[in-house]
């Protein structure tokens, strides 16, 4: 097994905070543009990798220092899967505000700010346990010693 990259939780909660504000912002406003900015996000986070992200980048540089070490890791990939399943409602968010579907926009994006604030306020990424759910029942090959806590 590859061994995966582990990254601070507490960044995770940052841009999940980061993330929250601007998704009200979108609901607030129903600004395409706001949501399109974190669509990009998204993207940049779920396919390069999450220390390329622009809320990991502000956390590591001014954030983090005044934190100290974290105490703890976890592993990139839960919260990476996370980031691709924002980017699919962001991109249908974007979509419902440029075409002129109100309710899909407003929808999409209060279903992604739904998940972002519960890692937000309460530290759980409910794309993380989808993730961990799907590793779980998808039939791969695998010792047990590969399954995911």
């Amino acid at each position: 097994m590859r061994q995966s990259t582990q990254i601070d939780p507490r960044g995770q909660r940052f841009g999940a905070t980061v993330t929250s504000v601007l998704l009200i912002a979108v609901l607030v406003t129903g600004s395409w543009f706001v949501l399109a900015v974190q669509t990009v996000v998204f993207a940049v986070s779920g396919v390069c990798g999450l220390r390329y992200s622009p809320y990991a980048l502000i956390y590591k540089r001014w954030v983090r220092p005044r934190l100290g070490p974290p105490t703890e890791l976890e592993a990139e990939a839960p919260p990476r899967f996370a980031q691709f399943v924002g980017l699919g409602f962001a991109v249908v968010g974007v979509v419902g505000f440029t075409t002129g579907i109100a309710w899909l926009g407003i929808g999409a994006t209060a279903l992604a700010l739904g998940a972002a604030f519960l890692n937000a306020a309460f530290g759980f990424c409910l794309g993380c346990e989808m993730y961990l759910l799907t590793y779980r029942v998808l039939p791969q090959k695998r010792s047990n010693k590969e399954v995911p806590a």
